[in-house]
């Protein structure tokens, strides 16, 4: 029964490629001083005529577009043919074509934890250790990147296999800056100017932050965001490792404190709009719009990029909102920390047109073309800068192009059953009032009746 499905998934996988029609490049080679076409010269000395090269990523519908648009250049300059698909169930599909014996060429996934499970079954080919340090010297924070790219193999031998393409902040802060302006307050830049802002607010009637926990079953999440971020504030990079691995305990000291420090916050009715009681109640698309009222709900909301698509219509970004980055502790000296996520690129079917795809990942080229379009950051240090679509996505880059330090969102890197479960019920229970360390120790309980 179970070779039938798996048959059956392959010839759904081989239909998935079907060949798309030929499209035009979305910029003209050489005709836009943004773009490092030298690179396209380049990309152009590799042949590939007559080679199929297949692409597995997690972008549908209007995010199709966009890779597409990237891969068309990749198609034009080498001769490939390139077949790209995704899947509603992508995270499934994977493993089924994989198991199968009919993988894509290249698999592009968000899920650190699905691709440790590919490379310990052996399923991914390793980029080889001159592509880490490649990785490592252009790359900010590289050796995080390294780290995040870096899986066990089916020998138990740590390889690197995911190259990153495709980041996202979460370290943000987003304000009113007319609010700011009116009540002539600074943007903080360390964390002991931020706790000193919020302080000031209230002296001066305000409330500090907009917090709204409310995800239907998924409620509880913004607030490991803000935890995950405390934690890289008050600790070295090794203690969030060991935190998300479960290496020390969730009601470790050091990971209880990260729980108060929020608690502290969200559960003050002086510090949060609505009181503490409307923390877990509100829900987290309609939070910051306290941000917009007159007169301001709240001055501050801790979210990760993608907020603003929940802003009010007609919001000017950089006018009405903006956001500056969740500064570190100066009495930590822990550098510049950056929360975040991301995709990463790996070869499940290794082939000439696989490795060059790689080699096509690291062009600055690569990235401007996304860039220049929608929703797209890089840690990428040779990227030209000024071909970002906006001066948001612009700042957002150099804030990971700065990171002395990147670290996955630590939820998605535990299992599912804490990072989207106990994790997030626990949040609720803190920001209801429960003892940090009660909290802690519960959803260390329900990790141990897992192992």
């Amino acid at each position: 029964m179970r070779k039938s499905l798996l048959a059956g998934a392959a010839l759904a996988t081989i239909a998935m490629y079907a060949a798309p029609a030929a499209a035009e490049l979305k910029f003209a080679p050489g005709e836009d001083g943004r773009f490092t076409w030298s690179d396209y010269e380049t990309l152009q000395q590799t042949d590939l005529s007559g080679q199929t090269l297949t692409v597995f990523g997690p972008w549908r519908g209007a995010d199709e577009d966009l890779i597409q648009s990237i891969l068309e250049y990749f198609r034009e300059a080498t001769g490939a043919t390139v077949n790209y698909s995704s899947s509603e169930n992508y995270e499934q599909q994977i493993v089924i074509d994989t198991q199968a014996g009919s993988p894509p060429n290249i698999a592009i996934l968000p899920q650190p934890g699905l691709i440790q499970d590919l490379a310990s079954k052996g399923l991914l080919t390793p980029l080889g250790e001159d592509t880490a340090a490649w990785v490592a010297q252009n790359y900010g924070a590289g050796e995080s990147w390294v780290d995040l790219g870096t899986y066990a193999d089916d020998k138990g031998d740590e390889q690197f296999f995911a190259f990153p393409y495709k980041a996202d902040v979460k370290s943000l802060v987003w304000y009113s800056p007319d609010n700011f302006e009116d009540a002539g307050y600074e943007v903080p830049e360390t964390m002991e100017e931020l706790l000193a802002l919020q302080d000031q607010i209230v002296e001066d009637g305000g409330v500090p932050w907009c917090i709204g926990l409310g995800s239907g079953g998924a409620t509880g999440w913004p607030a490991t965001d803000w935890v995950e971020d405390i934690m890289l504030r008050i600790h070295e990079p090794s203690v969030y490792d060991q935190w998300v691995k479960n290496e020390i305990p969730f009601n470790d000291p050091q990971v209880v404190e990260a729980l108060e420090i929020f608690a502290s916050i969200a559960t003050n009715n002086d510090y949060v709009n609505g009181g503490a009681a409307a923390v877990a109640a509100t829900d987290f698309r309609d939070s910051p719009k306290g941000l917009f009222d007159i007169p301001p709900k709240c001055y501050m909301h801790h979210q990760a990029s993608f907020i603003p698509s929940f802003f009010p219509e007609g919001t000017e970004m950089g006018v009405d909102a903006d956001f500056f980055y969740m500064p570190p502790y100066a009495e930590k000296d822990l550098g510049k920390p950056v929360l975040g996520a991301g995709t990463l690129a790996m070869i499940t079917k290794d082939s000439d047109a696989s490795r060059a795809f790689i080699e096509f990942l690291k062009m600055p080229l690569t990235h401007e073309l996304w860039m220049a379009q929608s929703g797209f950051v890089t840690p990428h240090k040779g990227v030209n800068v000024d071909a970002y679509a906006n001066e948001e996505l612009k700042r957002q880059g150099q804030i990971l192009a700065d990171a002395t330090t990147f670290r996955f969102d630590g939820s998605d890197l535990m299992p599912g059953r804490i990072g989207a479960g106990s994790f997030w019920t626990g949040m609720v229970e803190l920001v209801g009032g429960k003892p940090a360390e009660q909290v802690a120790t519960e959803i260390q309980t329900s990790w141990d009746a897992i192992k």
